[in-house]
């Protein structure tokens, strides 16, 4: 695996519009005011790639358009970093235009950059690690640095920050406050605080062993199910396959898997059939461990465990509840291929600074 070197002030990030056009709607114009005021101040120059704020129907039908900014952005030696503008449910559709493109796979090897964004991203970074570049299932533009209130959530800002050369994290502990998703994103919500609940529970140890270690593989358990099955477009399934990009049972063999539920709260039967999707594909009877993200708003907390411990059907699989990545804030962020270990008397996760492939 290759680690893109960390950012330094001056470096210049690529915001891309990967999946959803949203950014480039009037409704998201003060999420950029608010992303590039908070990156400056970080010392960063924020660039936007030539289609990402071309709005949701041109980049929903043109694809190509998607797929060019991320090869214009590899392909520029003046950028340090991609930060997604959002998620969204599409992504796959770049598949055919960057993975048959024999010059942006010599430019991720020649030029590996830090790139960074959760939910349906999920489709880039398997692609990116397939590739061998070692992505962040992390903050992103219009969620994180583009949040409406005053300032970024204090544990997502960490997060962000920790892609920055000499402040590097070590370990993951749980939040001590977990927040409701906004109703309202507006510019006339700009300035208020989302709903706040003390977190009671912390991370959670389901089963097995309170200590595990591991390299990190996963993503967001809608946009993986969408992998293997004929579930949202009809074509994804075999577009994906081709490619190979759902990681084979070897690869799986001895990782953490890190899975998530999205903001459409997947109701218990759907999280059992996305859960049973792994499990045919032999995931849960190699990996090491298992960690799940906290289900945003709570939604259906308690039914999720159950439905966990029914379907991976193995005592002996640790499975650590309730941690803060994904759709639910705030948000850590996870390193494709990283070294984890999880050590749940201490209720930590550490980090180790690359994989050991």
């Amino acid at each position: 695996m290759q680690y893109a070197r960390k950012l330094r002030k001056g470096d210049k990030v690529a915001i891309v519009s990967l999946s959803s056009g949203m950014l480039g709607e009037e409704f998201c114009s003060h999420n950029i005011e608010i992303g590039v005021k908070r990156l400056k101040e970080y010392g960063l120059e924020p660039v936007f790639t030539p289609n990402a704020l071309k709005g949701i129907d041109y980049l929903k039908e043109h694809p190509e358009a998607r797929a060019m900014d991320l090869k214009e952005a590899f392909a520029d030696d003046s950028i340090a970093g991609i930060i997604c503008a959002i998620g969204g449910d599409d992504t796959y559709r770049l598949l055919p235009y960057l993975m048959e493109d024999r010059e942006f796979i010599e430019s991720v090897e020649k030029h590996p950059k830090l790139f960074t964004g959760f939910s349906d991203t999920t489709i880039n970074h398997l692609m990116f690690y397939k590739l061998g570049l070692s992505t962040y299932y992390g903050p992103c533009f219009i969620c994180d640095l583009g949040e409406i209130a005053d300032e970024m959530l204090p544990y997502s800002k960490k997060a962000f920050e920790s892609y920055f050369e000499g402040n590097e994290s070590g370990d993951i502990t749980s939040s001590e406050i977990w927040y409701e998703e906004r109703k309202d994103f507006s510019r006339a919500a700009m300035g208020t605080e989302r709903i706040a609940h003390k977190e009671e529970r912390g991370f959670e140890l389901l089963q097995g062993s309170e200590t595990f270690q591991g390299e990190l593989l996963g993503g967001c358990l809608e946009s993986l199910c969408d992998i293997l099955t004929i579930n949202r477009y009809k074509d994804e399934k075999d577009i994906c396959e081709k490619y190979s990009l759902f990681p084979d049972k070897e690869e799986w063999r001895g990782k953490v898997l890190f899975i998530e539920t999205c903001e459409e709260k997947p109701v218990p039967e759907l999280f059992q059939k996305e859960l049973t999707a792994l499990k045919e594909k032999g995931v849960f009877d190699v990996i090491n461990g298992v960690l799940v993200g906290k289900p945003q708003d709570e939604a259906y907390y308690e039914e999720y465990k159950s439905i966990l411990i029914k379907v991976i059907d193995n005592e002996k699989l640790p499975v650590v509840y309730n941690v803060n990545f994904g759709h639910a804030t705030p948000r850590c962020a996870l390193q494709y291929g990283a070294a984890a270990r999880v050590d749940m008397k201490e209720k930590k996760i550490y980090l180790g600074t690359q994989g050991v492939r």
